[in-house]
């Protein structure tokens, strides 16, 4: 992409062309996440809450209601909503807390978690594949940068 009356040195030109398969990318995350918000049911903050169970389900990290509400900077009353619908809809269930009994967990019920990685599954698969062309250092390079970008975007994060 240029711009009229701008001549593009090398830097800029690389600049241009990574902020274009930024965009590119972005489109392809919508696109994506669209095709399953239709098959499962959902609006776009349902995915983003399954989403980030799927990932702290990964580290073995428990998700509380407020957790969720902080990922998502919704009110209580919201994520109360939320959670309702998702678990009405067989997609998650509230639990006793593991360690302290008087908090609640959410979690992702088991027919839940197989349609997302029905999904995601094969894409994941392909994004590793991809990732392992890459060496060590330029992982972490790429990291960093989308680590930099996300800020950008979103700095409350």
């Amino acid at each position: 992409m240029s711009y009229p009356g701008l001549a593009e040195s090398g830097r800029e030109r690389y600049v241009m062309e990574m902020l274009q398969a930024l965009r590119a990318f972005s489109d392809a995350m919508d696109r994506m996440h669209g095709g399953m918000k239709g098959d499962m049911d959902m609006n776009a903050t349902d995915l983003a809450a399954m989403r980030m169970m799927i990932m702290r389900e990964q580290r073995g990290e428990p998700v509380s209601p407020h957790d969720v509400a902080r990922h998502l900077r919704i009110t209580t009353a919201s994520t109360t909503k939320l959670l309702d619908r998702l678990e009405a809809a067989g997609h998650i269930e509230r639990r006793p807390h593991p360690r302290d009994r008087r908090a609640r967990v959410v979690v992702l019920t088991d027919t839940s978690r197989q349609e997302f990685y029905r999904h995601f599954g094969e894409r994941l698969r392909g994004m590793r594949e991809i990732a392992d062309r890459y060496s060590d250092e330029e992982l972490q390079l790429v990291t960093r940068f989308l680590g930099d970008i996300s800020t950008v975007m979103d700095p409350e994060q």
